[in-house]
């Protein structure tokens, strides 16, 4: 039976897209909750464009979900060029506008005020409830805009390793925290992205921040066309010969970060639901759109 490439890579209103908007939806109800709870009142930097909207608000008092919202967009719009599909542009705008709604409007209901005034509290709970967010985000398939779309960005057109680009916007965030906030207080926001991370990652799929995936598979351009134009991601195809059966069969290599799992296994289930696949943890990459060679000897 022939797979219906058509079908396969179509964007549709099912039940999985339904559930996947409502996982995003209530992913960024969470994360409101965490920044306005506890890490807004704290003065606990969250990274990224929200990190860098709560300084600003700081200085301003311009409500922190309107300039999220406001430094996205510009975002948005490079990403869209560089990025592009409907896909990421219905997703990342859900993501971005549900939490910057929210954010503003948790905040004018509550004034901000903290449920403790215990800095590691605050820390803890408000990471961890950011971090579940995210993480229900990623499980939809979606992206939380900001630092997702710079990473693809700077991955893209200068070469950077997604995860480094993470860092460098967090660190700017951290950085500008610190120059507002005090450094003490930067310093529990480190700590505080890095648990953040840590829950997202646990909730979107596991404990590992890479995946390898091995696909045999009797229909691998389907597959092939998936990862590369959707997840935009290298795979490799090998020839092998299945040793009970004896028939011709195609394995399909590729490494992947922990939010695009997800999406790499709903479009092999679409393009062959009988492929054997196995999904396993990397703990190092190197080579392109990951960690370079060269940092070895730096």
């Amino acid at each position: 039976m022939k797979p219906t490439h058509g079908k396969a890579f179509t964007s549709v209103f099912s039940m999985t897209t339904v559930f996947d908007y409502l996982w995003i939806v209530v992913g960024c109800l969470i994360q409101a909750l965490g920044m306005v709870y506890f890490l807004i009142p704290a003065h606990l930097i969250s990274g990224g464009v929200s990190g860098i909207a709560q300084v600003i608000n700081a200085l301003s008092g311009w409500p922190i979900g309107m300039m999220t919202f406001l430094g996205n967009l510009p975002l948005f719009l490079i990403g869209w060029r560089y990025l592009g599909g409907r896909r990421f542009a219905f997703r990342t705008v859900t993501a971005v506008v549900c939490f910057s709604l929210l954010t503003d409007l948790f905040s004018s209901l509550t004034k901000q005020t903290p449920i403790t005034d215990d800095l590691i509290l605050n820390t803890l709970y408000g990471s961890v409830l950011l971090g579940i967010g995210f993480g229900m985000v990623y499980r939809g398939s979606g992206t939380s805009g900001g630092s997702d779309i710079i990473g693809r960005i700077l991955n893209q057109r200068l070469g950077m390793p997604i995860s480094q680009s993470y860092l460098l916007t967090d660190s700017v965030s951290v950085i500008l925290g610190g120059l507002t906030f005090g450094w003490d207080l930067a310093l529990y926001g480190l700590i505080a992205i890095y648990i953040s991370g840590i829950a997202a990652e646990m909730i979107s799929e596991g404990s590992g921040v890479f995946r390898q995936a091995i696909i045999i598979t009797d229909h691998p351009e389907a597959i092939i066309e998936g990862v590369i134009t959707q997840l935009e991601r290298g795979v490799t195809k090998i020839q092998a010969t299945g040793a009970y059966s004896g028939r011709k069969k195609t394995v399909l290599y590729c490494v992947v970060i922990r939010s695009e799992v997800i999406r790499l296994k709903r479009l092999v289930n679409e393009a062959d639901p009988a492929a054997f696949m196995v999904v396993g943890q990397a703990h190092e990459v190197m080579g392109e759109g990951f960690q370079g060679y060269k940092s070895l000897n730096s």
